[in-house]
């Protein structure tokens, strides 16, 4: 048993308070004079947190999901410790069935193995093939597909049916069809790299999809006569919107005006890493597409923005300091918001009794003391 003694913990429900949560894998008891353990001292202005969540990400630290190793996918696990994440979705990109089922394969045999360094694997996000060619970002374009709910279930099959995020456009023909298959198997189905328009969000919305990837980027945008995927976005509440705070990616003005118009549950940040994060500038690669990378910028050679390396940890600084988000909503957009669309609420995302021991550890600039995953240290400044 190990614990955090009068720490300042953000609780679920209680908010920012001085408390000693006591814990091994999972969180014991909060609060109370008499818990005991084995204490982890904190430097005075640490700030407990839940371990972040991070639902839309492609690599870090020189590898990529789509390399379809396991130690690929090990050595973003333990990158992204570093940044206070503890659970995340290995993303794939839009590429030839050949390479998306080696990543499948990869991700099973990873999970599999029960890894106990670094964040946690929850699962996929599938970033293409079915998106709309129009709106392909970095996505290489001869690998683009139509929905085909076969293919789909030969890459969940392959990926001992981890897929929990499928990024799909859904005004493309068979997206109707494809979405409410993949919702019958609880599976997210995320509006992005789409021409769609309000009329096509909303039916999108009643055959069950939920969320918006990268809002913003790779989508119509908001116009008066059509407000597009952006507006829509906005608009419909039953949408969680992705955001990729580093104010590259998305201005600080656009991310006040996506603040203001959602719920405070239904915003979620994300990072969208290539694996050029966490090393120093210079060339990287996405997708066998040669990437720049320059003062925290990261484009193909024609500029198109390709991922980011923005740190989840950062991610919630700028939400804070730059569009002015109260210091625990902010959080919870990097943990119980993508733990609810994820439906593993009820095991983390928030400091509560009976949850996981997944913890991350702040001062008050934001850099990450310690990562706490499963009641284990698998990150230490």
């Amino acid at each position: 048993m190990k614990i955090f003694k009068n720490a300042t913990v953000y609780v679920e429900g209680k908010g920012l308070k001085k408390c000693t949560v006591q814990f091994d894998d999972k969180i014991r008891a909060i609060g109370g004079r008499r818990l005991k353990g084995e204490e982890i001292v904190l430097p005075q202005d640490a700030i407990v947190l839940p371990g972040f969540i991070d639902q839309h990400i492609h690599g870090a630290g020189g590898s990529d999901g789509m390399d379809g190793t396991v130690e690929d996918i090990s050595v973003i696990a333990k990158t992204v410790a570093s940044e206070g994440t503890t659970s995340f979705l290995v993303t794939t990109m839009t590429q030839s069935k050949e390479n998306i089922l080696k990543a499948m394969q990869a991700v099973k045999e990873y999970r599999e193995a029960n890894f106990d360094s670094g964040a946690r694997v929850v699962g996929i996000h599938l970033e293409g093939p079915f998106i709309a060619a129009a709106h392909k970002g970095a996505q290489p374009l001869e690998y683009v597909k139509a929905p085909d709910i076969a293919t789909f279930d030969e890459y969940n099959a392959a990926s001992g049916y981890a897929i929990k995020i499928v990024t799909l456009a859904p005004e493309v023909s068979g997206a109707d069809e494809f979405i409410r298959h993949l919702t019958a198997n609880q599976i997210v189905s995320s509006i992005g790299h789409t021409g769609a328009k309000y009329a096509d969000i909303v039916q999108a919305i009643d055959n069950g999809a939920r969320n918006v990837t990268h809002t913003y980027n790779a989508q119509t945008a908001l116009h008066h006569r059509e407000i597009g995927t952006v507006g829509s976005a906005m608009l419909l509440d039953e949408l969680n919107c992705e955001m990729i705070a580093d104010t590259i990616h998305v201005s600080v003005p656009a991310m006040k005006l996506l603040v203001k118009n959602k719920p405070a549950d239904k915003l979620s940040l994300i990072t969208d890493a290539m694996r050029a994060k966490g090393l120093p500038d210079g060339e990287s690669e996405l997708g066998g597409q040669t990437v720049y990378v320059k003062n925290g910028e990261a484009r193909l050679a024609d500029g198109t923005l390709a991922g980011s390396v923005l740190r989840m940890n950062r991610a919630l600084q700028n939400v804070v300091e730059k569009v002015g988000v109260p210091f625990t909503q902010a959080v919870d957009y990097a943990t119980i918001n993508p733990a609810r669309l994820l439906n593993i609420d009820k095991e983390t995302g928030s400091i509560k009794v009976g949850k996981k021991a997944d913890f991350t550890v702040l001062n008050k600039s934001y850099d990450v003391i310690l990562t706490v995953r499963d009641g284990e240290v698998v990150y230490q400044a």
